[in-house]
């Protein structure tokens, strides 16, 4: 018995050492034709290894032939004998040609680390292998580079802090992502891989610049910082490219042709969008949403293409969507709820503009200001800001204008007057200097008591000297009062006073413009103070005289006249306050007892 085991020992080694003098020179030409191709020190130890396996343990060759009858217990997968040597190839750049680019739009953890999953065996065992890594955006990137929303990659749990570490080690790290450690350990820990890519972070300058003074390692990781406009110069390049854009959005989306015309609006709605004549705006999803309305108002009409009738259609439908704080605000006007005078002449009132803007939409429409002056010292009083209204840059431009009168008229003499000057009906915060033309003339119609046009309304910024300086919103201010105008009626008197800086931003709606070209309505563009004066108040302005004062008959000539009278006001008032004799109080006071209490 003892020496049939023997025996039986003996001849099952002649034959492990037979298969192995059989299947090892097999293995090692295999290997040896490996190792050639991929000479690489780290490749040379794993094809050792593999050799190794492969040549002494045998019994995984029985296991790969299939035996009759023999399933997989479902849901489990019988493992593979050669599944330790199979290859999972984490990256494939063998057709690039070139740098990869990588635009990442949902920068996750796993989708731009890579992942390594794991799944519970036929035991209830969490386990995983080599096969699960997973590659994410990063490594497909590496040589290249990788675009992603800077908001997005803040948004999403641990990426921010992992993806600075990457860049900053230059080494990816490929783990499974489990941020509330709610499984055990993956049991594999793969090498990190040396990573050479460029991010870019696509994001608005507030973002950047939050993250340059609060984090300490963002300006060692991103040390390169582009700014894109939003606006592109108007000229026949650029014009191509937005027709270009129109083009291909309609053979993507598959919408009716836009022909010249339609081509030619959208055009100008990017015109628009930028603020200025000779700019075209590259916000490109608001112009792809006007072609994509404009093909459906075409469709709806049942045309061929789209004409500028179907692109201003469109954009007319999108007004009237989200204009309804606009709507509501012209009901008020127009049911004399809020007041405001569009035609007829007053002292000390006159009409200014503001703009309102709700995010998506902004319009303009009037306001009514109003200056009293009289007899002080207190110079111009900021009613909003005494009734914390007002914000800081209309602070400053009432000091503005404060310097201009002193400019103006107190050169020979002190400026004796107190102004009040205020928003009527406004309830809400105020703020900006686009309305410091229009207090300083309801200051000098209060003091000459020269009325001004109520037909006209005013913006514009002014410097110390007079100067009339440029704002924004001029196209929404304009049409603000055009449509309160037109609401009333119009006269062919009513128009609005601008910079002259602001012509070339003016891109007027089609109806504004059509009843400028008319002649019932007008748009004034001025340079300084004086050239608003004679329009308002149809009387010249004047200028200062070398021997001092102004032009006879002018409307300065007139304040200044009433500011001098106003100062030898003041002063005889001081003079006759401190003759009168001091009042002395000779009443004997009354004597007091004091009390005590007795206990």
């Amino acid at each position: 018995m003892v020496e049939t085991k023997k025996l039986t020992t003996k001849m099952e080694d002649a034959i492990d050492q037979l298969n192995h003098s059989m299947v090892a020179p097999l293995v090692a030409d295999k290997v040896n034709l490996l190792r050639k191709r991929y000479p690489d020190e780290k490749v040379s130890v794993y094809l050792e290894e593999v050799e190794e396996a492969l040549s002494s343990d045998l019994d995984r060759y029985r296991e790969a032939q299939p035996r009759r009858g023999e399933e997989d217990a479902p849901p489990f997968r019988k493992r593979e004998p050669f599944e330790e040597f199979s290859v999972n190839l984490l990256l494939d750049n063998s057709d690039t040609q070139s740098a990869p680019i990588i635009i990442e739009k949902s920068p996750t953890y796993k989708n731009l680390f890579g992942s390594l999953e794991r799944v519970v065996d036929r035991f209830g065992y969490w386990r995983t292998d080599f096969t699960r890594i997973h590659s994410g955006s990063l490594l497909k990137a590496a040589g290249g580079f990788l675009v992603v929303n800077a908001i997005d990659v803040l948004s999403e749990p641990g990426v921010w802090v992992q993806l600075k570490r990457t860049l900053r080690n230059g080494e990816l790290e490929i783990a499974a992502y489990d941020p509330f450690y709610m499984m055990a350990g993956s049991g594999i820990k793969p090498e990190p891989i040396p990573l050479g890519v460029k991010v870019v972070l696509i994001g608005k300058g507030r973002i950047y610049d939050l993250l340059w003074h609060l984090d300490e390692d963002f300006k060692k990781v991103f040390k390169v910082k582009a700014e894109f406009d939003s606006v592109m110069a108007l000229n026949n390049r650029n014009i191509m490219e937005y027709f270009r854009f129109v083009r291909r959005v309609v053979d993507q989306e598959n919408l009716l042709t836009f022909d010249l015309s339609g081509m030619q609006a959208v055009a100008e709605y990017g015109r628009r969008l930028a603020g200025h004549r000779k700019r075209l705006s590259v916000r490109f999803t608001a112009v792809a949403d006007i072609i994509r309305e404009a093909s459906f108002c075409a469709q709806e009409r049942g045309a061929e293409r789209v004409t500028r009738d179907d692109v201003e259609t469109a954009v007319n439908r999108k007004r009237r969507r989200i204009n309804l704080v606009e709507d509501k605000i012209q009901e008020m006007f127009d049911n004399g709820v809020l007041m405001v005078s569009t035609t007829g002449r007053a002292v000390g009132q006159i009409n200014g503009l503001s703009v309102y803007d709700l995010g998506e939409y902004r319009f303009g429409r009037p306001t009514r200001i109003t200056a009293n002056t009289s007899l002080g010292k207190a110079g111009v009083i900021n009613i909003e800001r005494d009734a914390e209204l007002s914000g800081k840059i209309h602070n400053k431009g009432v000091g503005i204008l404060t310097g201009y009168l002193r400019h103006t008229f107190a050169q020979d003499k002190p400026l004796a007057m107190s102004a009040s000057i205020t928003f009527e009906q406004s309830y809400g915060g105020v703020d900006g200097d686009s309305a410091s033309a229009a207090e300083i003339y309801a200051i000098l119609s209060s003091l000459t008591n020269v009325p001004i046009k109520q037909s006209i309304a005013v913006t514009g910024s002014v410097n110390q000297k007079g100067m009339i300086q440029p704002i924004g919103g001029v196209n929404e201010k304009i049409e603000g009062f055009y449509d309160t105008c037109k609401a009333r009626g119009l006269t062919g008197q009513q128009g609005v006073i601008i910079p002259h800086q602001n012509v070339q931003d003016l891109l007027l709606r089609p109806d504004v413009l059509a009843a400028v070209k008319q002649g019932r309505f007008h748009i004034y563009p001025i340079k300084t103070v004086a050239d608003g004066i004679e329009i308002l108040m149809d009387m010249p302005a004047g200028r200062r005289l070398a021997k001092g004062g102004f032009t006879r008959g002018s409307l300065l000539a007139k304040a200044d006249e009433t500011l001098r009278e106003m100062a030898l006001a003041q002063e005889k008032f001081g003079h006759e306050r401190e003759s009168e004799p001091k009042k002395t109080n000779n009443r004997r006071r009354p004597q007091t007892r004091k009390r005590t209490t007795r206990r």
